[in-house]
C-alpha cells in the first residue's frame, strides 16, 4: 500500500462524521460533500505523520473550510431570501441506512437547520462543534482566533436562541406518524376542523420555492389548514418518508417529485412544517431510496 492509499483508507474512516459536521454548519448536501472532498486535498498534501489525533484534525479542517463557506454565502448574498428551507436528507419511512443515521444523528431536524440559518458564522460554528460534537472550547477558539471565553460565550449566545425556537419534537416516531396520518387524512377529505385539531395553534409553515412563486411564511393553524386544503386539491401522491429523521413526505405530481415537507410534532400536535419545492434543489436530492 502507498503512503497516498494509506491516507485514502485513513480519511475513508472518518468521512460519515466530516460529513455530518459540514451538513450542520451549512445546511447543504453539495456544499457539505465539498467541504469535505477540500479537507481530503488539503489532508493529501499536508504532512500529518505527527498528528496524534487525526479524527480532530480533520473536524477542525472541515470546520475552518466550512465556515469560510459561511462567510463567502452571507457576503455573496445581496438580499436576504423570504424563505429558506435547507436541504432535506430523506430516507425510507421504515428504516434508515448508516450514513443517514450519522447525518441526523442528534435530532437534527430541518426546523433546527433553519434556526441555525440565523446565526452568525462564528456562533454557529461554536455551537456546532460544542453542543453537537462535543469539541472543546479551546479547540473551537483557533479556529475562530478568539479566545476560549469568547467561542464560549458564542456558543452560549447561539444556545439560547435555538432553545427559544427550535424546542426538541416528540422523541416518539410511531405518534409522529400518527398526527402526520390524522393531518393528511383530514387535507384528503377537505375537513378544514380537523385539519385545525392537529396542527398547534402557533404552527409555522416554511415552503421554500426557489424562483417557482411557492415560497411563503405561514403562521397559525387555521392559516396553514388553509393551505393544506388549497394543496390537497392539486392531485398530489404522497409518500411516507423520514425527513432528517422525523416524520415526512414526499409529494409526487405525474410521477415526479414536487415536495419534500418535514414535519415537527410536539405535543401531539404539528408545531412546524418545512418544504422544500425548489425543481432545482429537488433534482439534485437522492430520492431513489424511496423506490420500491
Amino acid at each position: 500500500m502507498t503512503d497516498q492509499e494509506w491516507l485514502a483508507e485513513r480519511f475513508e474512516e472518518h468521512r460519515s462524521h466530516l460529513r455530518a459536521v459540514a451538513y450542520r454548519m451549512l445546511g447543504s448536501l453539495a456544499e457539505a460533500d465539498d467541504a469535505v472532498q477540500d479537507a481530503w486535498l488539503r489532508m493529501s498534501r499536508a504532512d500529518t505523520s505527527e498528528v496524534e489525533n487525526l479524527g480532530g484534525w480533520l473536524t477542525t479542517v472541515v470546520a475552518r473550510v466550512a465556515l469560510n463557506m459561511l462567510r463567502s454565502r452571507n457576503t455573496r448574498r445581496e438580499q436576504p431570501l423570504d424563505v429558506h428551507v435547507p436541504d432535506p436528507i430523506v430516507g425510507p419511512a421504515d428504516d434508515t441506512d448508516p450514513e443517514h443515521e450519522a447525518l441526523i444523528a442528534d435530532s437534527v431536524g430541518l426546523a433546527l437547520l433553519v434556526v441555525l440559518e440565523t446565526l452568525t458564522p462564528a456562533e454557529r460554528l461554536a455551537f456546532v462543534l460544542h453542543d453537537m460534537f462535543a469539541v472543546p472550547f479551546e479547540q473551537i477558539a483557533t479556529i475562530l482566533d478568539r479566545s476560549p471565553d469568547a467561542a464560549r460565550q458564542l456558543a452560549s449566545r447561539a444556545r439560547r436562541r435555538v432553545r427559544g425556537r427550535a424546542p426538541a419534537p416528540d422523541a416518539d416516531l410511531a405518534a409522529q406518524w400518527e398526527v402526520v396520518d390524522a393531518f393528511l387524512a383530514a387535507a384528503r377529505e377537505g375537513d378544514f376542523y380537523a385539519l385545525v385539531a392537529v396542527l398547534d395553534p402557533d404552527i409555522e409553515l416554511r415552503a421554500d420555492g426557489g424562483l417557482t412563486g411557492l415560497s411563503r411564511h405561514v403562521q397559525g393553524a387555521e392559516a396553514v389548514a388553509s393551505q393544506a386544503m388549497m394543496f390537497a386539491r392539486v392531485g398530489l401522491v404522497q409518500r411516507r418518508a423520514l425527513v432528517n429523521g422525523a416524520a415526512g413526505m414526499v409529494a409526487l405530481r405525474d410521477g415526479k417529485p414536487f415536495s419534500v415537507m418535514a414535519c415537527t410534532v410536539r405535543g401531539g400536535r404539528i408545531a412546524e412544517m418545512d418544504i422544500l419545492a425548489d425543481p432545482e434543489r429537488l433534482a439534485r436530492l437522492d430520492l431513489t431510496v424511496l423506490d420500491d
